[in-house]
């Protein structure tokens, strides 16, 4: 068993404390701090069970499941704190997610890796489409915004139309992405796929198909669990430590939420495997723009909760940054330990932006 899964082993200690937390009532800190420990675990195992499942359903069901449940995790946080009526939070998530997959994940896989191999290469080619795709991300979220700001009379209603509208319009082109990496332009990601199954194939026998479809379902109902638990103390919570919802929803949600996906880019990065790596931490950035974000359009619609793409300009304006600097670096298909540091640097300068973000406005 790899260090990694025996990690996981061990952080599943946290679901029983965090259930203990909640019901024997040792205070939100306590229950959101528990919660969010016991989620990364139960993430691991949920990307565990795809990756198992995937070996046994073939790269086309397999990169369906993995395209679906790849961020799973957010998705069930960010409709249990929408449901709660956290728009600032989920808003807050989605934006922290592009920005921490960007520069905090690709970062540490550029820097750890260029440590160990000096130089590492990948298919310029896919570093060019994802970087299209989180273009269009930018421009699928500047428009609202930009609506709102030049139409101080535009109402709620008509700003969450063109939201859902702009959702849709998302929607399809994820599946349009999903079409050109897995069936009409495959072959520009063999390269990673035979990489990752080459390995599969040397560790284990095929995978027992009923054991981990079995394991997803548990880790998925209990991650909705602890993620309601999380939701439900995070105002309390987040007061008591002095953060605001920005900075929780930018920094602190997606962290929990990508633990496991970081800890896989970094891990296949060591291995100078930098395509693998940056399919992770790109391909989890344009799945949550292109999909969770619409999801959670949608879903807000249908429950009543005024979800739109409307964001906050500080917001916009670290997405914009990330995508600027991340295609920037990745754009010449080669990578190395300094601009691994590059990355991160500009990720600490925009996280300690949010942190003083409510300080700056109570100035203003």
């Amino acid at each position: 068993m790899s260090v990694k899964n025996l990690i996981f082993f061990g952080l599943l200690i946290f679901v029983p404390v965090s259930a203990a937390a909640h019901f024997l009532g040792w205070g939100e800190l306590t229950v959101f701090i528990t919660a969010a420990i016991a989620i990364i675990p139960l993430a691991g195992w949920m990307g565990q069970a795809t990756e198992e499942i995937a070996v046994v359903s073939g790269p086309s069901l397999g990169g369906l499941l993995n395209a679906t449940f790849g961020n799973a995790t957010e998705l069930i946080i960010a409709l249990i704190a929408l449901n709660e009526g956290l728009i600032t939070v989920v808003k807050s998530s989605i934006t922290g997610s592009i920005i921490g997959n960007l520069l905090l994940v690709m970062g540490l896989s550029m820097l750890l890796g260029g440590i160990k191999f000096k130089e590492q290469d990948f298919q310029p080619v896919i570093a060019r489409m994802n970087a299209s795709s989180m273009n269009l991300a930018v421009i699928a979220i500047l428009l609202p915004t930009a609506v709102d700001f030049t139409s101080p009379s535009i109402t709620e209603p008509t700003l969450q139309r063109l939201s859902v509208s702009v959702a849709v319009v998302l929607m399809l082109v994820y599946g349009l992405t999903l079409l050109f990496s897995m069936k009409t332009h495959a072959y520009l990601y063999d390269v990673g796929t035979a990489e990752e199954e080459g390995v599969e194939t040397e560790q284990h026998e095929t995978p027992n198909l009923t054991l981990w479809i079995g394991v997803l379902l548990a880790a998925t109902l209990v991650v909705a669990i602890e993620s309601e638990w999380l939701v439900g103390s995070l105002e309390v919570a987040t007061e008591q430590l002095g953060l605001s919802q920005l900075f929780t929803g930018v920094i602190l949600l997606p962290i929990i939420g990508n633990a496991a996906e970081h800890a896989t880019a970094v891990t296949v990065a060591l291995k100078n495997k930098m395509d693998l790596s940056l399919s992770v931490a790109v391909g989890s950035s344009m799945q949550i723009a292109l999909f969770v974000a619409p999801v959670l359009v949608i879903a807000g619609w249908f429950m009543g909760q005024p979800m739109d793409l409307d964001f906050n300009n500080f917001e916009l304006i670290a997405v914009a940054v990330s995508i600027l600097i991340a295609n920037s670096i990745s754009s010449d298909g080669s990578s190395n330990w300094l601009e691994g540091t590059l990355l991160l640097a500009t990720y600490i300068i925009i996280g300690l932006a949010f942190f003083f973000h409510p300080m700056i406005e109570g100035m203003s």
